[in-house]
């Protein structure tokens, strides 16, 4: 069965290749997944010799030393800037076992068919290779989708993307066949002065509406959700806006991994390692 379509793949790419020339201007999303990757990567202690980076953007993700790195993006522009392939990454142009290494920063969350691109990343992904990847969770920009909300409630309309929270990512994990699944999310605030500034920046990290369903906007419509989104502001005169980043780590099975115990091959009882409990 075909997935829906969420998403406007031919949208997707054009605005990436709009946002390609100041993306450095507005990629502080991506700076914190990258420091956070960056982070989890320094605890594992093995070499890594062929990468994947999906989702590359105009930079890459830095490639391990001595490491060989393949980069894909679903934007010409960033995938030509990064020298890597044009994209989607749940229709992957590479073959199985390909990499011990697959890095994603910053795409999943606008992608249709989210449990496809895991199960291509795992397939990709030779035994004990590791996937590590961050991407913005449900939950995100709740002050501006208030604003939506106030001033589209006579006709509500499709404005910002559907998010995905962490229990339901970590189930994906499972689901694409990762073992050792992990997912965590951790939550970046950020201030605004006005609305305008916070849609420069969903502009320029090309995260602006992608929905296939999306509906025109009028500046009427804009200037009551500029207010609705101004009435919110603290004491300092700014809208504290919320981005969460649900974070994915999972390893394709090998047979050295560690393995859950077996149910019933437990040797000593729970009350026996408790010990005798103390007398009233």
């Amino acid at each position: 069965m075909e997935p829906p379509v969420i998403f406007d793949r031919a949208a997707r790419r054009l605005r990436r290749d709009r946002a390609q020339p100041r993306f450095g201007e507005h990629a502080f999303l991506r700076a914190a997944m990258l420091e956070g990757i960056a982070d989890r990567l320094a605890t594992v202690t093995r070499r890594f010799t062929d990468v994947l980076d999906l989702g590359c953007c105009d930079a890459g993700f830095p490639a391990p030393p001595g490491a060989q790195v393949a980069r894909l993006d679903a934007g010409f522009a960033f995938a030509r800037a990064a020298g890597g392939v044009q994209g989607d990454e749940d229709r992957l142009p590479f073959a199985d076992a390909s990499f011990d290494l697959v890095v994603s920063v910053g795409v999943l969350d606008q992608v249709d068919d989210l449990p496809g691109a895991l199960a291509l990343a795992r397939r990709v992904l030779r035994p004990d290779g590791l996937f590590l990847a961050a991407f913005v969770g449900a939950g995100a920009l709740p002050r501006l989708r208030a604003a939506w909300r106030q001033a589209d409630r006579e006709r509500p309309a499709a404005r910002l993307h559907p998010g995905i929270d962490v229990r339901a990512a970590g189930d994906l994990l499972v689901r694409a066949g990762f073992a050792l699944p992990v997912a965590d999310v951790e939550a970046l605030e950020v201030g605004y002065p006005d609305m305008g500034r916070l849609v420069d920046d969903l502009r320029g990290m090309a995260a602006s509406n992608l929905l296939a369903a999306r509906t025109p906007t009028t500046r009427g419509a804009f200037a009551a959700a500029a207010a609705a989104f101004a009435a919110q502001a603290g004491p300092d005169g700014r809208v504290r806006e919320r981005f969460p980043i649900i974070s994915l780590t999972g390893w394709a099975p090998d047979p050295s991994q560690p393995r859950p115990a077996r149910r019933g091959s437990a040797t000593a009882s729970l009350a026996q390692a408790l010990g005798p409990l103390p007398k009233p």
